[in-house]
């Protein structure tokens, strides 16, 4: 009688069913958007209130204690305040610029990859050229000539973010438009469009994910450095970049100032490639 395998431990067969490294990014991300969207209800003062007493006897702003949990910025306002109500703004424009990179390089790239030719040669030689261009000096460029809005910086950063994404959406749409289910459904009458958005389209969901997740602590960085040159989010509205830029200043004297809003980047850039990275491996344990 052939020998029947132990089942194995319920412990291990937790630790098979739970990854934490794909969890534990998830969580994290998931507490800064639900921080960010009750910001409200969670901040104890207004972000914009400049603070009776926010200001120690030499004017000089308040280390983190009891009253100000992270301390107070040179105007006397709450930095706690300010890095909750700036997680709206950061975190809203790193989505909706990623949405807009990954419309653009997800349309161009099967437009591309699906027709070929002279569509494929002149999408993808657009594409080259703005990939020639160093992405945070096309941003600079762009920023400077549009109007300052948060809108602005979403486009902005759209704009220059997709170059990427449409190669590789090119490449997957090369490989898939010969296969054998394509051929199938071109066989049966099906149109251009109908083969594009219902039988390739679906197919490139898994890297597209991957990459936009990817994508989103790239666009928190490119809204921090804009914002720390001055051509980002405008004060007096709070974003983790322009925080960082109102306590340069103050970098010995009061480092919790940038300390604050540069760990908060720091933490949900790392949370978004690591999950990005999970993805990219399918979620299987390694």
């Amino acid at each position: 009688m052939q020998a029947v395998a132990p089942a194995p431990p319920p412990a291990a067969q937790r630790r098979r069913w739970i990854d934490w490294r794909g969890v534990v990014p998830v969580v994290v991300l998931t507490l800064f958007v639900l921080a960010a969207i009750f910001a409200r209800h969670l901040a104890p003062y207004d972000p914009l209130a400049q603070l009776k007493g926010g200001l120690d006897a030499d004017g000089m702003p308040l280390p983190p204690g009891p009253a100000h949990w992270l301390g107070t910025d040179d105007l006397g306002r709450d930095v706690l305040s300010r890095l909750l109500f700036g997680a709206r703004v950061s975190l809203a424009v790193g989505f909706f610029a990623t949405l807009l990179a990954g419309f653009l390089g997800i349309s161009i790239g099967l437009a591309a990859g699906f027709f070929g030719g002279w569509v494929d040669l002149v999408l993808m030689r657009f594409t080259e050229i703005v990939m020639a261009f160093p992405v945070l000096l096309l941003a600079i460029g762009l920023a400077a000539v549009l109007p300052p809005s948060p809108a602005m910086v979403v486009l902005t950063l759209g704009l220059v973010g997709w170059t990427t994404l449409a190669r590789i959406v090119r490449g997957q749409a090369i490989a898939l438009r010969e296969r054998e289910f394509v051929e199938a459904a071109r066989a049966v009458g099906a149109g251009k469009l109908t083969l594009m958005l219902r039988h390739i389209l679906p197919n490139l969901a898994g890297p597209a994910v991957t990459l936009l997740t990817l994508k989103i602590g790239d666009m928190l960085l490119l809204e921090a450095a804009l914002s720390f040159l001055g051509i980002g989010i405008r004060p007096p509205t709070p974003s983790w970049g322009n925080m960082i830029l109102d306590g340069r200043d103050y970098f010995r004297s009061a480092p919790w100032l940038m300390a604050a809003p540069g760990l908060a980047i720091f933490i949900v850039v790392v949370a978004c490639n690591l999950l990005g990275e999970r993805a990219a491996r399918g979620g299987a344990p390694s």
